[in-house]
């Protein structure tokens, strides 16, 4: 699935819901998820991760589409490798 077309199913699914909560809120629930996924992460629980991965991969494209932000488009900054150094792999100093 290309981000356009899940940015296309979330907002059709989601956005009025999440124009009634707001960016705020909407953006609370997504640092909510990334703390599930953390918690996964660390207890090395696969199956949970990959639930949380897409959990925050939802939560964040309906924050993008709230708030009018083509998330193709920015993802577009790092299709050559680096933003900064325009390498892959990354050759800035660490």
């Amino acid at each position: 699935m290309r981000i356009a077309e899940l940015q296309d199913v979330l907002r059709r699914t989601y956005i009025e819901r999440d124009a009634r909560r707001g960016p705020d809120a909407t953006f609370r629930w997504m640092v909510e998820e990334v703390g599930e996924l953390a918690r996964a992460l660390r207890d090395g629980d696969r199956e949970a991760a990959l639930h949380e991965f897409g959990d925050v991969l939802a939560w964040l494209t309906s924050l993008a589409t709230l708030t009018g932000i083509d998330l193709e488009q920015a993802a577009r900054r790092y299709a050559r490798g680096c933003p900064k150094c325009a390498q892959a792999p990354c050759a800035c100093a660490a």
